[in-house]
């Protein structure tokens, strides 16, 4: 068996010297999309993955599709007695969002397929204003995540305001009565430098029915260009908050602002924290104090309380430990239960331990605990909501491997969970079992991985590895048809919770960031390793997979150890970290990796940089990259020159292949597309790993 004939793909002699080192880029004209050069090569890529072959492709087709038949339920938000919801039943493209008033029947409000029947818009994001009857909502086209921010009548679904453009990852923070909103909108092209469209956020004021060009600026001029910001108010309007980061830094300037005081148009803000290396939130309660939610001197995170009049830690009232940091857990939310049926107001916290959820339940004036949440098994807390009127119950989203997105109705009174609204399992879900597995990283560290398998599984068998490792993300466990197919089909699913993500805390991620990245590679060595000494799988039965960050572990993986792994499947990853920083949103990550235009700084990520290491005559495994023409955050370009790199280097006959679709990106997508895409990959990785999928 010899390996597909690859599309010409001719080398440039460009060598640059960065800080005094050599570094070539011999597809550096791969990074024109729009080239005819580019485009003839594609077509060639496209025409080689349509000839590939992929056995068991459409019966992991149906299999994902008939998995994903379960559906998606969100947690409810509550404004003015109305409920809101995100729900996708079987047969759906997209998830529609439903509203009810009170306990009655529901009504969709918006449905992106009555809006686009192609599936190439995406509802990004909604926020009711504090009656519910009216709701700020973004929309954007073909995965571009270019969101476009309207407002409508909840009443009679009529659009009200807008669309307003460039409102990309915009938080809404309405004024009492629906009249205003606070908002995040990038500065128009002509006012910024070329190439930096993508940057340039301010928070505006906007008056509901007015042009958006008179919107108030309220905060942003003259910060760094990198800068997200967010924005909220409390339920009565009175309190405003301002956050701050550069980029994805997980620290922030905070600042809070007493309307009472001060008119909408020029909150005077006052600083909860400055320059701090820490990451915090803060929201003033119905009681009147400030509940400050940090991992400042906690990197697992706690639950301060102060007083807005004086938000600062080292104002003269400071702040007070509530919930302070658990050593073995993770904070990652709380809820505020007051209402006056109550025998006394109780705050609910959730948490992960070891990549497992867990809900705590504390007296909200001493902080004592008082209990837990009963949950329905070793799985992921996804969202935690109450009533902003204040109330006896919470509303808690749940996911495991073999369970569906859910909502479970917490009542404080009696201390239950209920169910409250499920995806129902489809009626022939797959059995399998899960282990929690603790192994050592090169350097001591142990490091926990998930194990999914058949039940009763013995000997090794063809296995997928998964991981990510960055950007404070951690991996828990969820319902994926993906995995459930594999495993049905007889394969093994491993996901490793290496650092580089939350799993563990704030230190946990930073041990994965700048000069620290290679313990993340490291990390997932490692975790193939332990596969194969346990007897999981062997190194031509293991495939591996990851995605965005994800995709850079799996290319740094395959040029590291090409030996250890059977398969890759690499999607829309950064690959040439030399020149991240110039395409897409890479500008906002240098606070993760570094920026080359450091010395230090370059030679950490030139030392791992997948592309600079792709190296003739070695026998690199099957790869296929995944890749979204739509894609804003990152650049296909990436892809496109590692997989010129490989195909020209590989000494071996396992092919390496690119995928590409158009009119969609990085983010949310149709669900038929989802199937057509995880169908792909399982059969490249199955057909590279040995696993026969039967009919």
């Amino acid at each position: 068996m010899t390996h597909p004939e690859y599309p010409p793909a001719h080398r440039l002699g460009l060598v640059e010297t960065l800080h005094g080192r050599p570094v070539a880029d011999p597809y550096r004209w791969l990074e024109d999309a729009a080239s005819t050069e580019t485009k003839t090569w594609l077509e060639a890529q496209d025409r080689l993955f349509a000839g590939a072959s992929l056995h068991g492709r459409e019966e992991l087709r149906r299999r994902v599709a008939d998995l994903l038949g379960a559906g998606t339920v969100g947690v409810p938000v509550w404004r003015g007695g109305r409920r809101f919801l995100l729900r996708r039943s079987a047969g759906q493209e997209h998830a529609v969002l439903y509203v009810a008033d009170g306990d009655g029947p529901e009504r969709p409000l918006l449905d992106p397929m009555t809006l686009d029947p192609e599936g190439t818009t995406t509802l990004d994001s909604y926020r009711p204003d504090t009656d519910g009857r009216l709701l700020a909502y973004q929309l954007s086209e073909g995965g571009d995540e270019e969101s476009a921010l309207r407002a409508l009548d909840v009443t009679t679904g009529e659009v009200v305001d807008g669309p307003i453009s460039r409102c990309r990852y915009s938080p809404v923070a309405w004024l009492p009565g629906g009249k205003a909103f606070y908002y995040v909108r990038r500065l128009p092209p002509e006012a910024v430098p070329e190439g930096e469209e993508q940057y340039h956020r301010r928070v505006y004021l906007h008056r509901v029915g007015t042009p958006a060009e008179d919107d108030v600026l309220i905060f942003g001029e003259g910060r760094e260009k990198t800068e997200y910001f967010g924005v909220s108010t409390s339920q009565d309007g009175r309190w405003l908050t301002v956050s701050a980061a550069r980029g994805t830094a997980p620290r922030n300037g905070l600042w809070l602002a007493d309307l009472s005081a001060s008119a909408p148009e020029t909150p005077a803000l006052v600083p909860v924290q400055v320059d701090v290396d820490a990451e915090t939130g803060a929201r003033v309660g119905r009681d009147g104090r400030l509940y400050v939610f940090t991992d400042r001197g906690a990197p697992r995170g706690r639950i301060a309380v102060g007083d807005p009049a004086d938000p600062s830690e080292s104002g003269a009232t400071g702040w007070r430990d509530l919930v302070p940091e658990d050593p073995g857990a993770v904070l990652e939310d709380f809820a505020l239960l007051d209402g006056p049926e109550l025998d006394r107001p109780v705050l609910l916290a959730s948490w992960t331990r070891h990549a497992i959820g867990e809900v705590s339940v504390h007296d909200m004036a001493t902080g004592a605990v008082l209990g837990r949440v009963p949950l329905p098994g070793h799985g992921t807390v996804t969202g935690l909501t109450e009533r902003p009127e204040g109330g006896h119950e919470a509303w808690i989203g749940y996911t495991d491997h073999t369970t569906p997105a859910a909502v479970l109705r917490f009542d404080a009174r009696t201390g239950e969970a209920t169910a409250w609204a499920t995806a129902p399992a489809p009626a022939d879900l797959p059995e399998i079992t899960t282990r929690q597995v603790v192994y050592t990283s090169k350097d001591g560290t142990p490091v926990r991985m998930l194990v999914i398998s058949p039940p009763g599984a013995d000997g090794p068998r063809p296995t997928i590895l998964y991981g990510y490792g960055g950007f404070s993300i951690s991996l828990t466990p969820g319902y994926s048809a993906g995995i459930l197919a594999w495993v049905e089909a007889g394969g093994s699913y491993a996901v490793a919770g290496l650092r580089g993500g939350l799993e563990e805390g704030e230190e946990w991620h930073r041990a994965g960031t700048f000069g620290r990245k290679q313990n993340v590679f490291d990390d997932f060595h490692a975790a193939a390793e332990r596969l194969i000494a346990d007897g999981v799988t062997t190194p031509d039965m293991l495939g591996i997979s990851g995605g965005s960050n994800g995709g850079l572990l799996a290319g740094a993986a395959i040029t590291q150890r090409p030996e250890l792994y059977a398969a890759a499947v690499c999607s829309a990853p950064l690959l040439d970290m030399v020149r991240y920083e110039l395409f897409g949103l890479g500008a906002t990550w240098n606070v993760e990796y570094g920026s080359a235009d450091d010395p230090e700084q370059f030679g950490w990520l030139l030392g791992y940089s997948p592309y600079h290491h792709v190296r003739d005559g070695v026998s690199y495994p099957a790869t296929l990259f995944t890749v979204f023409d739509g894609d804003t955050r990152v650049d296909p370009m990436h892809a496109r020159k590692m997989c010129a790199a490989l195909q020209h280097a590989t000494a071996g006959d396992a092919p390496i292949l690119l995928r590409r679709e158009a009119e969609v990106g990085h983010g949310a997508r149709a669900v038929s597309r989802t199937v057509a895409l995880s169908a792909d990959q399982l059969a490249f990785l199955a057909e590279h790993t040995g696993l026969r999928v039967r009919a």
